[in-house]
């Protein structure tokens, strides 16, 4: 769409065609999202090491190049093990992550770390937990079936989940998790206290408790449950963070709750799927 802006498209591992973009726009901000996710990432290893670890280098390098004022580097939950305490887990945690997503957002947070240290570069970052939005389709991350419910519960009004009922993670609306990465990248320099990673959460809940908000609304909403691999890697992250360093830091808070984010998650892909519907008669 022409009111979006420029759109270019590129390949992370693309070091020139990154150069090529920041002089073409003269970009002063990157937000560098491009990663394979956790699930995902299990099935190709290699391949998301590669992706992951060296589109953030031509990142930071081009940052570094080009004089860019900030870089957004997005982290997770897939940081921790299953070594720390998993409720509240602390931001400053022993971390040893079990999935080659989580070892390579690690090492990204070392790396952006360095990247202020040694050169100055701002970067910032957020542990991001679970998001759930009805913008766009699950990406293949383990928290995805926070996501997938909704869109069955409309569809065909019942989900079968692939982690058992009562695994608790950490979450965060859309709209939230938005707002927290403007907000951090807003903020004052000297307010960032944390150069590797902040802890960022919204709100814990299970797949027992989102379908239990979903009857509230959908009285004869069924679900069942069929664990498979992604639940090895759920129980090696936390159930809930302490993310009071981003809240005292930058004032970070959340507007959504499990309630009023099913609410607004079920209207909103009612009427998404009821103009396909239209556009398809």
């Amino acid at each position: 769409q022409t009111n979006d802006g420029p759109f270019e498209l590129i390949n992370v591992l693309d070091r020139n065609r990154i150069d090529e973009v920041i002089e073409k726009y003269h970009v002063n901000q990157i937000y560098h999202l491009a990663a394979i996710l956790s699930a995902n990432g299990e099935k190709a290893p290699l391949k998301t090491w590669d992706i992951n670890m060296n589109g953030l280098f031509n990142v930071l390098e081009a940052a570094r190049k080009y004089n860019i004022n900030k870089v957004f580097y997005p982290s997770s939950i897939a940081v921790f093990g299953p070594n720390v305490p998993a409720d509240q887990t602390p931001q400053e945690s022993s971390l040893i992550p079990t999935t080659v997503y989580g070892m390579s957002k690690l090492a990204g947070e070392n790396w952006a770390n360095y990247y202020f240290n040694r050169y100055g570069l701002d970067v910032r970052s957020l542990r991001y937990p679970g998001i759930i939005g009805y913008q766009s389709m699950p990406g293949g991350g383990t928290t995805d079936y926070a996501v997938d419910i909704y869109h069955e519960a409309i569809k065909k009004g019942k989900y079968n989940c692939f982690l058992k009922e009562d695994t608790a993670l950490p979450m965060i609306y859309m709209d939230d998790a938005i707002r927290a990465t403007l907000e951090l990248m807003e903020a004052d320099a000297d307010k960032i206290s944390i150069r590797t990673s902040y802890n960022l959460s919204g709100m814990s809940f299970t797949p027992k408790e989102i379908a239990e908000e979903i009857q509230k609304v959908q009285p004869d909403f069924e679900i069942s449950y069929s664990p498979d691999f992604r639940q090895e890697i759920a129980d090696s992250w936390p159930n809930s963070l302490d993310d009071s360093a981003a809240r005292n830091d930058w004032g970070w808070s959340e507007k959504y709750n499990l309630s009023s984010m099913t609410i607004d998650m079920l209207e909103k892909l009612k009427e998404k799927y009821r103009q396909e519907d239209s556009l398809i008669h």
